[in-house]
């Protein structure tokens, strides 16, 4: 029985090993596991990519009220964050299928049938979004690295962007915010990459 706790502590001990040595050598754009190794002397040393770790620090609320506005916004980033992870991946979608599209003409026609399609099967959900679920919409930014606005604008034009941006108006919304991950929407960016992780 002892035999064996030495072999845990040992290939507990290499791991950790490895992850330090993994460090020091800047290595972060392997994907997770076992990748390759390298020649260290004679010794041939295995490199091993890490999942990344995010530790933040314990909130510590002022009062019950402001305790009630997390739970809150950890509710509403969990309820918005979906779908603005689907507007990224339908953009790449689109993108990536109307450069195959013959000419102008048929790419707009192809837009104008996706937006009609998006906004039949969508309108219904988005109308129950609560005002500040409306509000966390600009997490699309955070996705899409832009604001909604200007993808709508680069891919419908000026006067349709404008529609859209006053459709998100209804539930407290502007297509035109951007998201401020180390400004004002800190606290926001902590909570979805705590949700993105699966810790709460």
């Amino acid at each position: 029985m002892l035999r064996k706790d030495k072999y845990k502590i040992l290939i507990i001990f290499m791991l950790c090993a490895i992850g330090v040595h993994a460090q020091k050598l800047k290595i972060n754009t392997v994907p997770e596991g076992l990748q390759k190794a390298y020649l260290d002397g004679k010794d041939t040393v295995p490199i091993v990519n890490l999942r990344e770790i995010y530790i933040y620090p314990q909130v510590k609320f002022k009062n019950k009220r402001e305790q009630a506005r997390y739970t809150k916004l950890v509710r509403d980033v969990k309820r918005t964050l979906p779908y603005a992870k689907m507007v990224y991946e339908t953009l790449i979608e689109t993108y990536e299928y109307i450069e195959t599209l013959p000419d102008e003409k048929s790419r707009q026609a192809h837009l104008k049938r996706m937006e009609k399609e998006l906004f039949q099967e969508y309108k219904p959900q988005l109308k129950k979004l609560t005002f500040s679920q409306g509000k966390l919409l600009k997490l699309i930014d955070r996705e899409c690295n832009q604001s909604s606005y200007n993808l709508l604008k680069a891919y419908l034009g000026s006067f349709r962007a404008g529609f859209w941006n006053i459709f998100a108006g209804m539930f407290g919304a502007s297509l035109k915010t951007e998201y401020d991950p180390k400004g004002k929407d800190a606290m926001t960016e902590r909570v979805v990459v705590l949700v993105e992780n699966g810790l709460i």
